[in-house]
């Protein structure tokens, strides 16, 4: 007689990411905005005043000129930087944000909420900015990454206190400090926290496809509200 061979499901995370994997996309992330805030710096010859650089006018997101057809704004903005302060301060978020996030989400999962809550941040500042406004960073990303952060959180059941306090914080300060945009900010958080919740509440049952077909509604939602503006 043959023996029949049980197999068991291999462990997953609540979002259906195998567990134990290194964060790579998050380093992947810092060199990349690394990378580019040099090209700037070298570009102005100044590294306090690299916002003078030629790539801002190209890629810095101004909703006229995104009505005007030049789209890639929405997301190239993300990966600008205004000085090195900018830039620490939202690496770092990104960092100890990102590193459990990415290890919960997965790597392609995780990347699409980065990408999204960019989106979401740019979307809120084609909506409600006004149109000559120039933007730029990747706060609305970091700040959908803090959304993103304390929905896991929520749905380990695990006390989010100091998660919620440190957006509380961000958001504060984004008010307080001239020159930061909230608007970008709060896009973020939102998006980044709707698209996380379709990733961890998700049935296991066709769990990928679910999440695809959510990510992808979210996208087209995204990309129409900015639509739109060009309509205005």
């Amino acid at each position: 007689m043959g023996r029949g061979v049980r197999r068991g499901r291999r462990a997953t995370t609540v979002a259906g990411a195998e567990p134990g994997g290194r964060p790579l996309v998050v380093p992947t992330l810092i060199g990349i905005n690394t990378v580019i805030f040099i090209w700037t710096v070298v570009q102005a010859g100044s590294i306090n005043g690299n916002a003078a650089a030629s790539l801002f006018d190209e890629w810095a997101l101004v909703p006229v000129l995104v009505q005007d057809g030049e789209w890639w704004r929405v997301l190239t903005s993300g990966f600008l930087h205004i000085g090195p302060i900018h830039l620490l301060f939202n690496m770092i978020a990104l960092w100890v944000l990102g590193r459990d996030l990415e290890i919960v989400l997965g790597r392609g999962r995780f990347l699409a909420v980065y990408l999204i809550s960019l989106l979401g941040g740019s979307a809120a500042v084609m909506l409600f900015s006004a149109p000559n406004q120039a933007v730029a960073g990747a706060s609305g990303a970091v700040f959908g990454l803090m959304g993103g952060l304390a929905v896991v959180l929520r749905r380990l059941r695990v006390p989010a206190g100091q998660v919620v306090g440190l957006i509380v914080v961000n958001l504060v300060i984004s008010v307080l400090i001239p020159g930061i945009s909230l608007l970008g900010h709060l896009g973020g958080l939102v998006v980044g926290a709707v698209a996380t919740a379709a990733l961890v509440y998700s049935p296991a049952r066709n769990r990928t496809v679910v999440q695809a077909a959510a990510l992808g509604g979210l996208t087209i939602v995204l990309l129409f509200l900015i639509a739109i503006t060009s309509l205005a």
